[in-house]
């Protein structure tokens, strides 16, 4: 991921992350973010639960075209908390996505931080555009917006350009 040029952070030297799907359509999401993790406003680990506005702070994002049907938001805190947001157009009909919880774990080291995440199936079969970003907070308080592509001179992760991933269709039997 690119962190957009706007927003620099001096705590992280690279994110990369890893996206399958399982047979059974499963999603699997691996972020890793190299740097000085102490340098970072990462939240207390928690009862994982749904919440929102983790945007606000360190939180690793996936979006999903839903082909024609919208996009769906996925927010996923280092704390555990998660939140998922359906829109029926680019940034409008905002509303909640009723989903199984997904499955998150976090380790960090001195200067890596690993977050894997799980959803259980619901984005469909077939080949889908996604985009993959993060918020990144340092202790000072500043933020960097990391993505795949950043088209716009403001960091947009909604801006249909940066859904600029195709996760393959499943291989149905």
């Amino acid at each position: 991921m690119a962190v957009h040029a706007d927003t620099q952070c001096d705590a992280v030297t690279g994110i990369t992350a890893e996206i399958t799907r399982s047979a059974a359509g499963e999603v699997s999401l691996s972020y890793e973010l190299a740097g000085r993790i102490a340098a970072l406003a990462l939240p207390a680990p928690t009862t994982p639960s749904r919440r929102d506005a983790l945007w606000q702070h360190t939180c690793f994002e996936l979006f999903v075209d839903m082909a024609g049907e919208g996009y769906r938001e996925f927010n996923f805190a280092p704390s555990g908390q998660w939140a998922a947001y359906g829109f029926s157009g680019y940034r409008i009909g905002m509303h909640d996505v009723d989903i199984d919880a997904p499955q998150i774990a976090m380790r960090a080291s001195d200067e890596l931080l690993e977050l894997n995440v799980t959803l259980a199936p619901g984005i469909g079969a077939g080949a889908i555009r996604i985009g993959i970003s993060a918020v990144i907070e340092e202790a000072d308080g500043r933020k960097s917006y990391w993505a795949l592509a950043h088209p716009s001179d403001k960091a947009d992760f909604h801006h249909p350009d940066c859904f600029a991933f195709e996760l393959p269709a499943l291989e149905l039997p």
